[in-house]
């Protein structure tokens, strides 16, 4: 019988996640899920960094742009759609790589959802008119406030987040991290978390690098076109909502340039607070040569395996 195994690649953004996952796939014979969750929405093709064709066709990706940004797709549904896809892919796989930067996404598949009370719907109706009406700051104040070990680590700048974290303290008179990790159903596979590293001046160097070049590939262009739509949550992204404030009118391009990567640099920042948390991770550093990555992988999967 297979040893059903998903091998979980994370890391902050531009860090080479793509290239370790596909060799990895390529070695065990394998497809890869990615858990990036914009990357799920075929209309954002340049701005959330999808694989390019060539990676795409050197080995099998699932969950890349088979969503519209005008479609409702929760971490809810990708969690049940990750474990459906790899109960069929483990019947004649032993194992399947999960690439991404969501670590909510990622520890969905590996660990399942916290559970939360039923909150009353004017709750979020109260906070989605306080967003409208006075903007996020105010909403992230209190959140703050009220959970101070979520801010911390939560993406403050994504409106849906911040507003789910909110209703949950505002209708269980409890912080929002008070639900985060119960000991939860567990999963039919083993998983084994990778993860690459790297100074923080190197990752600002190569987030800096994947702006520009995606400015050069046309994402003023693709904003353009998500525009008309720039309030759907899908779009409440990194690179788009800068680039819809210069379309706005709001400043001028190159500070909206400047305000992409700063804004990375910060998400990047608490993608590594997310991960921190995870002492089971095995850090590679990001230019290791694949074939060295992959020798240190499996010999620490046979450790597991013998254990």
């Amino acid at each position: 019988m297979l040893e059903k195994t998903l091998v979980s690649v994370v890391g902050p953004t531009a860090i080479g996640k793509t290239r370790l996952a596909i060799g990895l796939a390529k070695h065990f014979h394998t497809e890869i899920i990615s858990a990036d969750s914009r990357q799920f929405y075929k209309e954002m093709t340049i701005g959330t960094a999808v694989p390019s064709p060539d990676e795409l066709r050197a080995a099998k990706h699932n969950f890349i742009q088979h969503k519209s940004v005008h479609d409702e797709y929760s971490v809810g549904d990708f969690e049940r759609d990750a474990l459906l896809l790899l109960s069929q892919l483990f019947e004649d796989k032993g194992k399947v790589v999960m690439v991404g930067g969501s670590g909510l996404y990622v520890d969905a598949v590996v660990s399942g959802l916290d559970k939360f009370p039923t909150i009353a719907p004017q709750i979020r109706q109260d906070l989605n008119n306080t967003l409208a009406e006075k903007g996020l700051i105010p909403l992230q104040q209190d959140l703050k406030r009220l959970d101070p070990d979520y801010f911390s680590r939560v993406d403050i700048a994504n409106p849906h987040r911040v507003i789910r974290a909110l209703e949950v303290c505002k209708g269980t008179g409890s912080p929002y991290s008070f639900f985060l990790g119960k000991k939860k159903a567990p999963r039919p596979f083993k998983n084994f978390t990778v993860g690459l590293m790297a100074d923080r001046k190197i990752i600002y160097e190569r987030i800096d690098q994947r702006v520009d070049r995606m400015i050069k590939q046309g994402l003023l262009e693709e904003a353009r076109s998500l525009f008309p739509f720039k309030d759907l949550n899908a779009l409440q992204t990194v690179g788009y909502k800068e680039l819809f404030g210069y379309l706005n009118r709001e400043y001028d391009l190159d500070f909206a340039i400047a305000e992409i990567k700063k804004n990375t640099r910060r998400f990047a920042k608490r993608q590594m607070t997310w991960y921190r948390k995870n002492k089971e991770i095995l850090w590679l550093a990001h230019d290791l040569p694949i074939e060295e990555g992959i020798t240190i992988i499996e010999s620490k999967l046979k450790i597991i395996r013998n254990a």
